[in-house]
């Protein structure tokens, strides 16, 4: 069934056509993926499906009472109130029962009065009779996997944080239609594993955008290409597409030489004079005309982005040397006794959750930190340049050459000058963009400009920290043949899991407790050892039940009114300790984490807290399980 259909769709921004002349449908209950270049409308295009949009001509229908819920590029601006109150009013039917019921628990932690607890009642038989507690499972879950507290407060979140709020919002309700822009941006891997499968597992149609090229070839059904102006749809997987976008493109220009060696033919007639004119014909002469016009309004093919990096001489063959380094921030294990070895050529991918400690395990390694303890050598004759994926290199009110070349007309690239604008127009910044203020750029522009200063620098170290983010595909793919043309040492932090393995000879993984796992390969070969790695850690569990099995029937057997044996009855004994001590840990971190202070503070810093809460509420639930098994086993 077909769920929107846009027929002849025209759109332009000034002299800029968005949508010219423009096609598509979607389908109920598929899964499609729009890629074009950056600048080339995507955006745009889902506000026109969302009808935030109107276009400048053409049609756009769709079924009746159609919900459709999007989630935007940018983070929502100025929002207020709590994540949960938020979140819920992405299920407008029954999103202020969600609200007041969640509030009204929230008041039942201090107050029991009988007033309360009615309108606590009251509150639950309407959400019942509403079919309503599947949404608020469903609020809690998708929060929980977002690693999002509800309680937390809109407008102390950094923009990062606005932006899972902003798609969970999105994910909670069931439209007929969901738009998602960018939606794998600032989720860790895991959380993107998680979206992969909650979208494969969601009923309506899905139209979004991505430039992570594993989550597109993990959940798309079809490719929508927007391409100067025009719409082609591609049924299948994005390897089908890549294959047949390369031959439409190789038919476009044989088409076009064909077209333009005809018009050059016509034009060469034309001028022939009064020898030409006894033979001419009218008919002739108006084909002409049309081939001139068609010719004219060609839109030819965007031009790629070509860019190399500047190298420096050749550094030591030792890079890095770290033996038994630690960090902590606030007793909690950042770093903890890491040791590598980096050699000259070396390629390493830093992975793992947000907050984990990457970006600070690179500082420790340039000496921008220093280590709690541990050795740090570092080799000789380093040049190191610095991709800076919070953009703090660039000066948003100065212009994009400005920032390039710092006032000067003329850069320096492969012992030669060139003129900063021919040099911008590698990173597709024609003139009239090169002149516009950094503030202006949208996100993969300002990458794109981090990129052209950051190959200007003579550098035999690279260091790219999450470089792949709004780029768009073409481009991002152009970046991983030259990084790995480059003769240097490279250190990548990025949640890009196809960019980790085309450009990685080796991997850092990091778990969020201090622990650093050092692997030859990429991603896949670390996804590898670490299912190789769990399936031992379940074979231990299952030896250690057997084993727990075999104490309890050997002590039945000596000693029937012993239920268990001494070294069970001793674990029984110390765990009432070892659970109120957790407890107490907990309402620590539980009163750190709902301090409004709290998320004021760096991702990083407030990560590595949500972690610690994490893992000392699994912790609790752990014992309290134990407990529960021993005791069972005590009254047999």
């Amino acid at each position: 069934m077909d769920l929107i259909r846009i027929a002849k769709a025209q759109l332009a921004f000034g002299t800029h056509p968005l949508l010219d002349n423009a096609d598509a449908v979607i389908e109920a209950g598929e899964r499609v993926c729009i890629v074009g270049r950056n600048g080339a409308g995507k955006s745009t295009l889902l506000k026109v499906l969302d009808g935030q949009v109107q276009l400048d001509d053409g049609e756009i229908n769709q079924v009746g009472d159609l919900k459709v819920s999007r989630l935007e590029q940018d983070p929502p601006k100025g929002a207020e109130g709590s994540v949960f109150d938020y979140v819920a009013n992405g299920i407008p039917d029954i999103a202020n029962l969600l609200i007041e019921y969640h509030h009204v628990s929230e008041q039942m932690q201090s107050d029991y009065s009988e007033s309360v607890l009615n309108k606590f009642e009251k509150l639950s038989s309407r959400i019942e009779a509403q079919d309503g507690w599947r949404f608020e499972s469903r609020i809690k879950l998708v929060l929980a996997q977002l690693e999002l507290t509800p309680d937390m407060r809109l407008e102390k979140l950094s923009g990062g944080w606005l932006r899972k709020v902003a798609l969970a919002k999105a994910l909670v309700s069931e439209p007929d239609l969901l738009l998602l822009d960018e939606p794998t941006n600032h989720l860790d891997m895991n959380s993107v594993i998680w979206l992969e499968q909650f979208l494969k597992d969601f009923k309506g149609g899905i139209v979004f955008i991505s430039h992570d090229r594993a989550f597109i070839r993990s959940i798309a059904t079809r490719i929508l290409d927007l391409d100067r102006g025009k719409l082609i749809s591609y049924p299948g997987n994005y390897e089908k597409y890549l294959e047949q976008k390369a031959h439409d493109l190789k038919v476009e220009e044989a088409q076009n030489a064909l077209f333009d060696k005809k018009l050059a033919e016509e034009e060469a007639w034309i001028r022939q004079g009064i020898k030409a004119r006894r033979t001419r014909n009218e008919g002739r002469v108006r084909a002409l005309k049309a081939l001139r016009v068609e010719r004219k309004q060609r839109v030819e093919q965007v031009g790629k982005a070509d860019f190399n990096i500047e190298t420096a001489d050749r550094s030591g063959k030792l890079v890095f040397e770290a033996k038994n380094l630690k960090h902590a921030f606030k007793d909690k294990p950042i770093v903890n006794d890491f040791s590598t070895l980096v050699m000259r050529g070396d390629r390493v991918g830093l992975i793992g959750p947000n907050g984990v400690g990457k970006t600070t395990l690179l500082k420790l390694l340039f000496g921008q930190l220093e280590a709690l303890s541990g050795s740090l050598k570092q080799g000789v004759n380093l040049e190191v340049a610095y991709f800076d994926q919070y953009r703090e290199k660039l000066d948003e009110e100065a212009t994009v050459q400005d920032n390039v070349a710092e006032g000067k007309q003329e850069v320096m690239m492969g012992g030669r000058s060139r003129h900063v604008l021919g040099y911008l127009q590698d990173f597709l910044f024609p003139p009239a963009r090169a002149r516009t203020p950094v503030k202006a750029l949208s996100g993969g522009e300002k990458n794109r400009l981090l990129l052209a200063k950051l190959f200007l620098k003579p550098s035999n170290v690279l260091v790219l920290d999450e470089p792949t983010n709004d780029l768009d595909i073409e481009t991002l793919e152009l970046l991983e043949d030259i990084i790995n043309q480059y003769q240097g040492t490279i250190l990548i932090v990025s949640h890009d899991r196809e960019f980790i393995d085309n450009t990685c000879n080796s991997v850092w993984a990091f778990s969020g407790d201090g622990e650093v796992i050092d692997i030859v390969g990429g991603y896949t070969d670390y996804q590898v050892y670490k299912a190789e790695l769990d399936e031992k850690r379940k074979q231990l569990e299952k030896q250690q039940v057997v084993q727990t099995a075999k104490e309890i029937k050997k002590d039945k057997n000596n000693n029937k009114s012993n239920k268990l044996s001494y070294k069970l009855k001793l674990e029984l004994e110390q765990l009432p300790s070892k659970v109120e001590a957790l407890e107490l840990t907990l309402e620590e971190q539980q009163a750190l984490v709902n301090d409004p202070e709290f998320f004021k503070k760096p991702q990083q810093e407030t990560q590595v807290a949500l972690n610690q809460l994490a893992r000392i509420e699994s912790e609790l639930e752990t014992a309290f399980a134990r407990w529960e098994e021993l005791e069972e086993l005590q009254n047999q």
